[in-house]
């Protein structure tokens, strides 16, 4: 779809550029894939690169032998193929014999890896959000640019051919001029009860599933799920499933920025466990100048839907309003009788997009580049920001720093354990 580039975003706005490639690729080549993170949507990762015919997976990574390994057999019996096993992600950006990586690891490793994955010369995959604090977020951009990398966010609601289309009608006036944009996250989230620390497994690798977050006691409250709910490793849902709403959210409504004003509002209400992130979150980001405002819920059990989305997002226009049901379809409601207007309902392959962009060097081919990466999960963190300190907060998006408030600026990166920090200079 031409028009979904009206939404490259940056913080300068993104360029289109035609990036030389780690090693000439013939056409009969096929494109050789390490997928890191394989207990979740590492899986999903494993099935979608293998669907495509110029490509495959070659290594999994990760630092739970069990789960490797037994991913390592699933892939043997549906696949006929064996793969190489690793557990630190470190050895396999040394190997010449990997064109590009998949990174579906826990939040707090996905912008250090998908750095070194670019300072190592391979095409990258990063599952959202593609940070867990805004600051690695920007060096995560800046290391794409650097060394002219190939970077696909994991939203793949981009890839949607649906609701490209349904992006296309709201620039063209389909519901009139779009003044707001609502994100919904309504997940069944149950108690996680409460778990005290343990002794690390003998197959694990607790250090390098730390990484760049500050050590802990091992405990199965964070391993392997439920750090999301941890502020150390996680994002709450608003920073889980909710990447694709708040991505969605700023492509349909057309800002290219970060918001200027941004208050949140929430808590724990239901169960008495140990979950650090909200169940229930609140959040608004007004774009004043543009007149244009994102708000943003997060629910996690009993709940009605909204125009039909539980997870999804409602366009507001001067002469209607969008739903977005899920990942690949829209319908449209015109005037004051709800009266039908377009829907559709229509997926796409947003690896297939990825590996194209690949073979061509052309940043401008991707659906998910990686400023959605950084901005849709900035947007995320600033809600999570506000959140926290319980005040409206005041952002400059071009400096990407709040006004005046060193306590808030202090959020916006985090205390890196060496030596797995995100460099100042990537």
């Amino acid at each position: 779809m031409n028009n979904r580039r009206t939404f490259l975003l940056g913080a300068g706005g993104a360029a289109v550029s035609h990036l030389a490639p780690q090693k000439a690729l013939s056409a009969n080549d096929k494109i050789q894939i390490a997928v890191l993170g394989v207990n979740g949507r590492g899986r999903d990762h494993i099935q979608g690169i293998m669907k495509q015919p110029d490509a495959e997976v070659a290594l999994i990574c990760d630092p739970d032998l069990n789960v490797a390994r037994k991913r390592a057999a699933d892939i043997e019996q549906k696949y006929g193929k064996k793969v190489v096993i690793e557990q630190d992600l470190r050895k396999v950006y040394e190997r010449k014999d990997i064109d590009a990586v998949t990174i579906a690891t826990p939040n707090h490793w996905h912008s250090l890896a998908a750095i070194w994955a670019c300072q190592a010369g391979k095409d990258v995959y990063v599952e959202k959000p593609g940070s867990h604090n805004v600051w690695e977020g920007r060096k995560m951009v800046e290391a794409a640019k650097k060394y002219n990398r190939i970077v696909q966010h994991g939203v793949q609601l981009r890839s949607s051919a649906a609701l490209q289309e349904g992006v296309r009608l709201l620039r063209e006036g389909v519901i009139g001029d779009v003044y707001m944009a609502r994100g919904l996250v309504f997940r069944w989230r149950p108690s996680i009860g409460r778990k005290g620390p343990e002794k690390a497994p003998d197959h694990l690798n607790y250090d390098i599933w730390t990484g760049p977050a500050q050590m802990e006691p091992y405990s199965p409250r964070i391993v392997h799920y439920n750090w999301h709910w941890t502020w150390n490793y996680g994002n709450g849902d608003v920073g889980n499933q909710g990447i694709h709403e708040t991505d969605m959210c700023m492509w349909g409504l057309g800002v290219d920025t970060l918001p200027k004003k941004i208050t949140s509002m929430g808590g724990k209400f239901l169960f008495d466990d140990d979950k650090q992130t909200p169940e229930v979150l609140t959040s608004v980001y007004l774009y004043p100048e543009q007149k244009k405002m994102i708000q943003f819920e997060v629910r996690h059990w009993c709940t009605n839907d909204e125009g039909g989305a539980s997870v999804g997002n409602i366009f507001y226009g001067s002469k209607g309003y969008m739903v977005i049901k899920g990942y690949d379809s829209y319908e449209v409601f015109l005037g004051e009788k709800r009266e039908k207007g377009p829907a559709r309902r229509a997926g796409g392959d947003h690896y297939a997009n990825w590996i194209k962009a690949i073979r061509s060097r052309n940043t401008g081919e991707q659906n998910g580049p990686v400023e959605t990466a950084h901005l849709s999960s900035a947007l995320a963190h600033l809600g999570n920001i506000a959140y926290r300190l319980g005040r409206q907060l005041e952002f400059d998006p071009v400096k990407e720093k709040f006004a005046g408030d060193a306590e808030a600026n202090r959020m916006l990166t985090r205390d890196y354990r060496k030596p797995f920090a995100v460099p100042e200079k990537v």
